[in-house]
């Protein structure tokens, strides 16, 4: 099985992106975070998950070793795929996923696309203590809090997002988040 790909990126979307390595092309199914910061023409390193089905054979691309670990316990739960696993992945950061099993929260991961309240409370159930818990991180409902505030002020997504992780871990409050984000943006 296909575990690492390192080589060129020669095709990106949103979506995925392709990875070209010995003379091969590569489709890797990703995160936007991950797809966004990489650059064409220049050097990748994915680990990687191949799903292979009846009718298709894809591959999925992690940066670290730990979203790949997490992707693979998302896919282990009976109802949640490849793609929504994915989806979970985009909401927000690995350590606020975690966090937001790990307390019980699942008023957010029901927003996912194709994730609803009890695929979301079947997560938080499988998962609960399998991570240990970081209290210097801001919980899921902050950082989607925040999100969300960045949004209803004009700001994209995507643009919204990289702001937030560029954030300092003391700012653990939504406003504090908010305006250091704010501060980032502005610049």
């Amino acid at each position: 099985m296909i575990s690492h790909i390192k080589g060129v990126l020669i095709l990106r979307n949103d979506k995925y992106m392709v990875v070209e390595t010995g003379g091969i092309g590569y489709k890797v199914f990703a995160t936007s975070d991950l797809i966004e910061r990489s650059l064409l023409h220049s050097s990748i390193s994915v680990w990687t998950y191949p799903a292979i089905r009846e009718n298709s054979h894809d591959l999925y691309g992690f940066e670290t070793i730990d979203e790949l670990d997490f992707f693979e316990l998302l896919i282990g739960i009976s109802g949640i795929g490849p793609k929504s696993a994915l989806n979970i992945l985009n909401v927000a950061s690995l350590e606020s996923l975690k966090h937001a099993v790990s307390s019980g929260d699942t008023s957010h991961l029901v927003k996912v696309s194709g994730i609803g309240k009890k695929n979301a409370e079947k997560i938080v159930l499988e998962l609960k203590g399998k991570f240990e818990e970081n209290e210097n991180q801001a919980g899921m409902k902050e950082e989607v809090d925040a999100l969300e505030a960045l949004k209803s002020l004009g700001y994209g997504h995507k643009e919204a997002r990289e702001a937030l992780k560029a954030v300092s871990d003391k700012a653990t409050k939504t406003g504090d988040r908010i305006k250091e984000a704010l501060k980032i943006l502005g610049k």
